[in-house]
């Protein structure tokens, strides 16, 4: 290969840039030029590449976003939207394509490594960290701590006004990011998809919790799991429990990514690269057990990647 190509797409998530670097700088020096893709999948389809060199990702390593930038893109979902991004790459004769990205990201790679066989490798990367094939996800850690931030200045009021809080969190469908900030913000009750949970119970537990002195609490929803205005709204009514909402949203999203989050990123980055080089395609790059592992993209969808029940059961103990 002479020259290769790489894209963000979807959500961003913190470490994103430094997955950029590591692609641009450890091809360059295997003598592999890079072209960055702005604007993700819809900028395959409208031919917005531009060249990039050791000095265009100086100084990204410490900012969130991406500076490809990214998008939804309906276009690449259809046969004619994913020719048209095929042509373009090889007009601009990138032999090669690295994508960073989640769930849709890894999709849309393994379409044009399967359905036009052009050479694609995944670095999975979003915030939910639901990516199976890898312990952990570019900036995970990150939005983790994020969420928790806001929980430690929101438990000051809860403590201040003898009050309940419930703070939802991102997470999709997943409980990762939820379980993982319930545990270091020490929070009452952790709400995710995969255990199912009784509000009543929940009532209950918090009229016990009042009748033995403790006056605040905090409930850590993840966003799959309930709507924290409403379960905070239930609260009130059925046990006149003073409650309160905090909905974080694209808070975790941003900010500078954490030492993990760049060094993962640096790792999976240049990791795919060397992986693209040695002729595999249709694959992920991933860490498991601090080892980079490399999976079939179509792994990261047909398991699941459960969440840890034992730091679950640890919450439990903990917030008794």
């Amino acid at each position: 290969m002479k020259r290769i190509a790489v894209l963000t797409s979807g959500g961003d998530a913190p470490g994103m840039n430094a997955a950029i670097r590591a692609v641009v700088r450890t091809a360059i020096s295997e003598g592999i030029e890079v072209l960055g893709v702005m604007r993700g999948f819809e900028g395959l389809i409208q031919g917005q590449f531009i060249p990039m060199t050791a000095s265009s990702v100086s100084g990204i390593v410490n900012h969130g976003g991406t500076i490809l930038k990214s998008a939804r893109s309906v276009d690449f979902k259809t046969e004619d939207g994913q020719r048209k991004a095929v042509e373009n790459l090889r007009q601009y004769e990138a032999e090669g394509l690295i994508t960073i990205g989640g769930s849709g990201t890894s999709h849309g790679a393994h379409n044009l490594a399967a359905d036009w066989h052009f050479p694609v490798v995944n670095c999975p990367s979003t915030i939910d960290n639901d990516v199976a094939g890898t312990d952990n996800t570019i900036g995970f850690y990150t939005a983790v701590s994020t969420a928790l931030d806001a929980i430690d200045r929101i438990r000051d009021t809860a403590t201040a006004y003898d009050r309940v809080f419930v703070v939802e969190v991102m997470g999709r469908d997943a409980g990762h990011l939820a379980l993982y900030t319930g545990l270091a913000g020490g929070a009452e009750y952790i709400l995710i998809p995969e255990i199912p949970y009784k509000l009543d119970d929940i009532c209950e537990n918090l009229l016990k919790g009042k009748k033995r002195g403790k006056m605040s609490n905090i409930i850590v929803v993840a966003e799959g799991a309930g709507d924290a205005a409403e379960i905070a709204k239930a609260i009130n009514e059925k046990i006149k429990f003073e409650s309160r909402y905090l909905v974080i949203g694209h808070l975790q999203r941003g900010g500078p990514p954490e030492a993990f989050d760049r060094i993962l990123a640096s790792r999976l980055g240049s990791a795919a690269v060397k992986l693209l080089l040695s002729g595999e395609s249709d694959k992920m790059v991933g860490i498991e057990k601090n080892e980079i592992t490399v999976h079939p993209i179509a792994y990261s969808w047909e398991n699941k990647k459960n969440v840890d029940l034992s730091l679950f059961e640890l919450a439990k103990i903990l917030s008794s």
